[in-house]
């Protein structure tokens, strides 16, 4: 989860997006698309998403590639560019939203996803992509070697303090995220980042000129049943196998948890098992065969995959009926957690001493949600993107523990309070007012994307919370709140529950890797209207939060 950068180490807490797509340019909706007051619909519920079995989704991404020629021709692209059908959502009124990305030449282009809008009918409604940039470069023959591509991305990973670090290769790719259109090379550096994070970063560089270009890091950390350590004696599901017990969980797509023993290998890890069924001691310890950290990530998993399936009718992370895994006593008193999309897995380590795991509620569904983010709109790790894609995280892991409704942990707005990763009882992040933890921000700037991703992420934390709750003083489970605006007007929210529908059906229907502040508005409004309708009230608010927040 990446829900915060602390300032004790420098530890951030963050997800994986596994495309290096283009992030600077605004996920623009495509001319004469969508405007910010879109038509109303005759039954705006009809448009919520629907939900479909593995083998219907897989039914519909097949039926969708096995017409992506004609649709590439439809969309007017050129002949030397191909779609590749990554994702499908249907609406219960029959309307089908399609996830492509594209190739040109045969080669990835890193920021030229789109999404195809069609009505039951077979019309297309409209498709939002995320550059309306023409694809096309005048050679495909670099003028530089793949080598010197590869030294310029070790040199980036050893300027950002990754020392340990290893680059497999450079590809050739196209670079769409800003600006024309360019032949490039992708580099993946991978090792250890200093902290003993392990590394996943993608340097984009010019084929032409060995200019770098872009740069984001794939491996995004984050904070952080039995006898858990936060959350109180909770109910695990577990596989018999033989005379013991696994922490395997086949109801929810098969998700295991393993036990690393402090080691930040590449390794799964053993599966953690029990003679009696019993998890956990319910308090911290440094033991690397303790069960309690363990016991902590399967619920949060646990819960995380029932949120997502009971709220959105999402069947697990890629909406595949498949679970992630889990490992647990990463390192040796590894002050973070993170979730790599490469593994389909989430980790954590056990905090200083190796006896504060950050294993909490909300840092598990943070971080799984960063898995549902890449296999979606696959915002990229940086600039206003990032600040969405980390504050999605934040969002729906904070719906993630008020969906639990633990006694021991209730769900609030702030983002990895139990953790303590301040070391003074502090939480990481405020939704109601980013600012109060002194360096995210309460609404957007012309420069908001220059600040690291947990910092700008503080203005959609803040729009949310608005939309969810609305301005002003109030007490909720206990804990006080006073959301101010950047104007100065007065917000009544919708509650969280639409607040999550809107949120949801935007990320996985209009955002694209660039999608950025003003896109994100206009992306949550087609939402509103898509589920309540323009003229709603659910409408009306979702634009006045965002000019709360000064997103116009």
């Amino acid at each position: 989860m990446s829900p915060v950068h602390a300032r004790r180490k420098r530890t951030t807490l963050v997800v994986s997006t596994a495309v290096a797509a283009g992030a600077l340019v605004s996920g623009a909706l495509a001319a004469g698309a969508f405007a910010d007051t879109p038509a109303t619909h005759t039954t705006a519920s009809g448009a919520a998403p629907a939900a479909l079995t593995a083998g219907a989704r897989g039914t519909l991404i097949q039926d969708a590639q096995a017409d992506a020629a004609d649709t590439a021709r439809s969309l007017g692209l050129g002949a030397k560019e191909k779609l590749i059908a990554k994702d499908v959502v249907r609406d219960t009124d029959g309307t089908v939203h399609t996830r492509y990305e594209r190739t040109y030449a045969g080669l990835p282009v890193l920021g030229g996803d789109l999404i195809v809008h069609t009505a039951k009918s077979g019309r297309t409604e409209g498709v939002t992509k995320a550059t309306t940039a023409r694809i096309k470069v005048a050679s495909l023959t670099p003028k530089i070697t793949p080598a010197k591509a590869e030294k310029q991305a070790l040199g980036a990973a050893r300027t950002l303090g990754s020392a340990r670090t290893a680059a497999d290769g450079a590809r050739k790719v196209i670079w769409a995220g800003s600006g024309k259109p360019v032949l490039a090379y992708e580099t993946v550096v991978g090792g250890l980042q200093d902290d003993g994070t392990p590394n996943g970063l993608h340097v984009i560089t010019d084929a032409a000129t060995g200019k770098k270009l872009f740069e984001h890091q794939t491996i995004e950390t984050g904070v952080g049943t039995g006898k858990s350590l936060y959350s109180g004696t909770v109910g695990l599901n577990t596989q018999k196998s033989g005379s013991s017990y696994q922490l395997y969980d086949t109801t929810r797509g098969g998700h295991k948890t393993y036990n690393l023993k402090h080691s930040s290998s590449g390794a799964k890890g053993t599966l953690f098992t029990d003679a009696d069924n019993v998890w956990g001691t319910g308090k911290a310890s440094s033991s690397a065969t303790d069960q309690t950290a363990a016991v902590d990530a399967a619920y949060g998993a646990q819960e995380t995959w029932d949120f997502y399936k009971k709220t959105f009718g999402r069947n697990g992370i890629k909406n595949d009926g498949k679970a992630a895994y889990s490992r647990v006593h990463y390192g040796n008193s590894y002050v973070n957690a993170f979730w790599d999309d490469s593994c389909f897995c989430m980790t954590y380590g056990d905090g200083e001493g190796n006896d504060h795991p950050l294993t909490a509620l909300d840092v598990a569904g943070h971080e799984m949600s960063h898995g549902v983010t890449s296999n979606t709109a696959g915002l990229e790790y940086s600039g206003e993107s990032g600040g969405l894609n980390e504050a999605t995280s934040d969002i729906f892991g904070t719906g993630v523990e008020f969906f639990a409704n633990n006694a021991t942990d209730k769900g609030d707005y702030l983002i990895g309070e139990k953790i303590d990763i301040n070391g003074d009882g502090t939480p990481l992040r405020y939704m109601d007012k980013p600012s109060k933890d002194g360096g995210s921000a309460d609404y957007w700037s012309s420069g908001v994307g220059n600040k690291d991703v947990h910092y700008s992420s503080g203005v959609a934390n803040h729009f949310f919370y608005l939309l969810a709750e609305g301005s002003g003083a109030k007490t909720i489970n206990g804990v006080k709140y006073n959301s101010p605006t950047a104007d100065g007007s007065k917000v009544t929210g919708i509650g969280r529950a639409k607040a999550l529908q809107v949120w949801y059906k935007a990320l996985t229907t209009y955002m694209t890797s660039t999608t950025d502040y003003k896109a994100a508005r206009t992306a949550t409004l087609k939402a509103a209207s898509d589920l309540y309708g323009a003229t709603s009230t659910e409408y009306k608010t979702v634009a006045a939060a965002w000019t709360a927040v000064n997103v116009k």
